[in-house]
Parts: structure tokens; C-alpha cells; sequence
């Protein structure tokens, strides 16, 4: 065979890139906002407490959670920075992991592999667009200390993060959240749904490091500008390896709840509304 015939040869199973279906993404917002404004963020909520106050269980957490706020303390940081994260970090994830896939693909690797390497690349995607500062804010409002009567909204406590630190300070620990969301994600598109959102609940200790990192209770003995590193050697020496798994019960709650909604409710609107 020639040269010319070599060129004109066609792949016998070229690669096929994944149309992207803006139904799709819209109903994912949708139902990514219902979960995290039903129970996803008294879990979420929950989770933060334990991992920022780390001598505290599950029933401690959940009656401080409750004195500081009653039922609505249970949904701090819902409005408005949980409903954007939920909104977006959808359709971030699908649209990155996708592209990611359909270059994986392309460049001869199997479908796990890019599964896999696409889920990383989604989970880092959202990260660094709007889950990070989304994170900082939603833990800012769980750990900052309250006056009585206090009534600063959140936006204020965003805007006097921002004078003080710039945009650096809305994303602090936004490399601990991405490192947990390419974790997350890469263990979620190679496991099945419920059980790989359990599953990926192992790596808790990221998740707390990100909480000590944006967290807004004062340790005088705290080092100051924390890295991952130097935030994981600060949880060790003050509550050993236990403290890295602080949360991780309720954290395994909101990852099965949301997995289930996803998938049940996902499937299920899908099919009314015709978008399979």
C-alpha cells in the first residue's frame, strides 16, 4: 500500500464526540438544587461543623448546629452560595469531563481510562471555577462567630474578604476542594452510583483539611498562611488521624443522598421530559 492509500485509510471505530445536551445540564442544575435545599445541606452543614470543631460527634454537632440558629442554622450558606455552586458545578463537571474523554479517546486509550481521567479533569474544572470560593463561603458562614443581634449579611462578609485579601481570599483552600473533587469524580465515574458515592467518602481527610483551611474559628496556635501540607501536619499533632475523619458519617449521608437524586430523579425527569 502506498503512501496516498495510507492517508485516505479511515479508522475502522473513529472516535465520536459527545454532543452536549443543554437540556440535560438544566435538568441537572435543577435537581442539584432541590437536593442540596432539601437535606443536602443540613448534611453538608453538619459535615463542616465536626470537621472545624473535631472533639465534636455526630450528636454534639448536630445540638450546636441547632443552638446557633435552630432550623435555619441547619441551612447556613444555602442562599446564595450553595444554589450557585449547585447551579453550576453540574454542567462545568459534564463539560470538561466530556472534552477531556473525547481527547483521551482520540488519543488511543480505552473508555476506563478516559472515564476515569475525564472525571479528574471535570472535578478540577469545577474547582476553579465556581466551587471554590462557593466552599469558602458556605464554611465562612458555619465557623464565623456571631455576636447577638449580629445581622452582617453574607455579602458583606464576602465583600470585607475580598478588600482584605482579593480574590486569593474567596479561593482559600481552593486546591484542597480540587484535589477532593478530582478524587470524588474520578472515583465516581468508575464505580457505580450509590455505592461509588459512598465510596468516595475515602478521601475525607482532604475534605477536612479543607474545612481547617477556610475555616473562620480562631486557634492562636494555628500557623498562619496554610498550605495543604502544613494544614494536614496541623490536624495530625492536635487530633491525630482520627481528626481526619471528622464528618465523614454525615459527609457519606450527603453523598448518597445526592448520588440517589441524581440518578433516580435524574432518570426520571429524563424520560418526562423527553431528553434521554
Amino acid at each position: 500500500m502506498t503512501q496516498a492509500e495510507i492517508s485516505t485509510v479511515k479508522p475502522a471505530n473513529p472516535v465520536a464526540k459527545k454532543p452536549t445536551s443543554w437540556k440535560n445540564i438544566a435538568l441537572g442544575a435543577a435537581i442539584q438544587t432541590f437536593e442540596v435545599s432539601s437535606l443536602g445541606q443540613p448534611f453538608e452543614v453538619v459535615k463542616t461543623q465536626m470537621a472545624a470543631n473535631r472533639g465534636q460527634n455526630l450528636r454534639v454537632a448536630i445540638k450546636e448546629t441547632y443552638k446557633n440558629g435552630g432550623i435555619k442554622g441547619f441551612y447556613r450558606g444555602l442562599i446564595p452560595w450553595a444554589w450557585i455552586e449547585a447551579s453550576t458545578k453540574g454542567g462545568v463537571l459534564l463539560f470538561a469531563s466530556s472534552e477531556i474523554e473525547y481527547v483521551v479517546k482520540k488519543m488511543g486509550y480505552g473508555g476506563i481510562v478516559g472515564g476515569l481521567l475525564g472525571g479528574m479533569g471535570g472535578g478540577i474544572a469545577q474547582a476553579y471555577t465556581t466551587m471554590g470560593f462557593c466552599t469558602f463561603m458556605k464554611t465562612v458562614e458555619v465557623t464565623r462567630h456571631r455576636q447577638v443581634g449580629e445581622k452582617t449579611s453574607t455579602f458583606r462578609v464576602a465583600y470585607q474578604v475580598f478588600q482584605k485579601e482579593g480574590i486569593a481570599g474567596l479561593n482559600r483552600g481552593v486546591s484542597a476542594v480540587a484535589i477532593r473533587q478530582m478524587t470524588n469524580w474520578g472515583s465516581r465515574f468508575v464505580f457505580a452510583s450509590v455505592v461509588g458515592g459512598s465510596l468516595s467518602c475515602w478521601n475525607q481527610p482532604i475534605e477536612v483539611i479543607r474545612v481547617e483551611m477556610q475555616s473562620q474559628i480562631k486557634n492562636p496556635d494555628r500557623p498562619k498562611n496554610l498550605n495543604v501540607v502544613s494544614t494536614a501536619k496541623y490536624i495530625y499533632e492536635k487530633n491525630g488521624f482520627r481528626g481526619f475523619y471528622r464528618g465523614v458519617i454525615p459527609r457519606i449521608g450527603l453523598s448518597v443522598y445526592l448520588t440517589t437524586c441524581m440518578v433516580f430523579g435524574g432518570d426520571s425527569l429524563k424520560e418526562y421530559f423527553g431528553t434521554k
